[in-house]
């Protein structure tokens, strides 16, 4: 399918590895240009050249923390404007509700709530003048069905839900949709690091963690960072115009709900 977004300028945060460098190549493979952004100056350096060879697009990479006002000044100086914004950020460490402090509290919310309207609040009225736009934030299956150790990003994301719940349909008659992305377990980093944890609290190895972990998933295995490219891309599309404000889960049907 020909996603219609060729030509296209985007950018896609937190994109070195994992679920946003699997939406940065799903983006690149349609021919969106593309401004990356993640801490570390090598990685980004690295998977910067590595897409724009694969798929002959320009890649400009950016070594900035996004959840920081100076990272965010410099990723957007390098944007300019924006078609497409996928908005990413590494979410808090597991722990216990009687532990977390205000502080604790304050960074989810900047990581992964006020982080992601910045963003928005930068780009989106340009989306609005050239009437055409597209917003994916990745937030977490967790906002359908909470994750008690993770609770600080269960809170952060729930904000963020809020947020886009309102100002996605005030946007959407300016040709910008605004929608969320909400991944289950997929084989990434942070899948690996909860794996440890799992491991480390239930005193077994590794791959035991992990095989009790799939169990729950009625696929029975993880999801890959393609796959959630590959859904993050078809949003991004000329043919996502009537899909706005929803939270979608790619999760292999782990969260048992009926709507």
């Amino acid at each position: 399918m020909d996603l219609g977004i060729r030509g296209k300028r985007g950018l896609v945060c937190a994109a070195s590895k994992g679920l946003g460098r699997g939406c940065a190549e799903a983006l690149a493979a349609a021919g969106v240009d593309l401004v990356i952004n993640s801490r570390t100056e090598a990685e980004i350096t690295r998977t910067a050249h590595e897409i724009a060879e694969r798929h002959g697009v320009t890649v400009t990479p950016v070594a900035a923390d996004i959840t920081t006002e100076a990272g965010r000044a410099r990723v957007l100086e390098a944007v300019g404007h924006a078609d497409i914004l996928v908005t990413n950020a590494g979410g808090p460490p597991p722990g216990d509700w009687r532990d977390w402090s205000r502080d604790d509290f304050v960074r989810a919310l900047d990581a992964n709530m006020l982080s992601a309207v910045a963003l928005m609040q930068a780009l989106v009225p340009g989306m609005m003048d050239r009437g055409w736009g597209r917003v994916v934030n990745i937030t977490s299956q967790s906002v359908r069905s909470p994750i008690a150790v993770l609770g600080l990003s269960n809170s952060a994301r729930a904000g963020l839900t809020g947020f886009v719940a309102g100002m996605s349909r005030q946007v959407a008659g300016s040709g910008v949709c605004v929608n969320n992305l909400l991944p289950g377990i997929h084989a990434t980093d942070r899948a690996n690091s909860l794996d440890r944890g799992v491991a480390e609290q239930d005193g077994i190895d590794l791959d035991e963690a992990r095989r009790r972990r799939q169990a729950t998933i009625p696929t029975g295995t993880y999801g890959t960072a393609e796959d959630f490219g590959a859904t993050c891309a078809f949003l991004c599309s000329q043919q996502a115009r009537f899909i706005v404000g929803q939270n979608i889960l790619l999760d292999g049907g782990a969260v048992n709900v009926t709507i």
